[in-house]
């Protein structure tokens, strides 16, 4: 009988796990899909959608992180694929401009680094709880860390990358490159971050009243 008891516990957390994950991807395919997901820039799509991603993580743990980072990556290589701007060569691999070799690049840019903001706040959660850091700090530093995750990803990858396609897009020289890169780090990557942790950390407060936190 406390076998049985054990494994319907057990059923019934992986159910509600997987409930919680696709509700997250959902709405980070409605963000996707609306001008609050990808703010238009000039040259680059400012995103909220790494919000989602890092607060399943908190709730979920990294593996779901992870696949809402995934979920997230297709979602911004669809948007520039059917709405390209002068970066979209760099997130979609049917705008590459230096074939095979673009494309997985692409891929890696719209879609590995993503993955990795799940994974990477998840890690940091688990980390926080290990020590014993308040939620209220843990939580801001966590969104604070994972949104810094994807742009210094995002952007690394671009400047390591793409280089030399960057500056034929912008039409500057190639050693101007680093400075346009750390100009969107500092003009678009810091005020989303801060964004990130203001809501990580009112919303996931109110998420961990109502939701069980996730064994390590």
């Amino acid at each position: 009988m406390e076998n049985t008891l054990t494994r319907t516990r057990t059923g019934l957390r992986s159910t509600r796990k997987l409930v919680q994950l696709a509700l997250l991807a959902a709405i980070i395919v409605v963000l996707a899909n609306t001008p609050l997901g990808m703010i238009q820039l000039p040259i680059i799509k400012a995103t909220t959608i790494h919000i989602p991603v890092i607060l399943g993580a908190i709730l979920l743990g990294p593996l779901a992180g992870g696949i809402l980072g995934g979920v997230f990556g297709i979602c911004s290589l669809i948007s520039n694929t059917t709405a390209p701007t002068l970066l979209s060569f760099a997130f979609s691999p049917f705008m590459s401009t230096t074939g095979i070799p673009g494309m997985l690049k692409a891929l890696w840019i719209s879609i590995g680094c993503r993955i990795l903001i799940g994974v990477v706040a998840g890690w940091l959660w688990r980390a926080s709880t290990k020590i014993k850091m308040k939620d209220y700090v843990a939580l801001p530093l966590v969104g604070f860390l994972g949104s810094m995750t994807n742009t210094i990803l995002v952007m690394g990858s671009i400047y390591f990358l793409f280089a030399q396609q960057y500056a034929q897009a912008k039409d500057v020289a190639l050693t101007a490159v680093f400075g346009l890169v750390m100009g969107t780090v500092t003009a678009s990557g810091i005020p989303e971050a801060i964004a990130a942790a203001v809501l990580v950390g009112v919303i996931g407060k109110a998420l961990l009243k109502v939701l069980p936190r996730v064994e390590n």
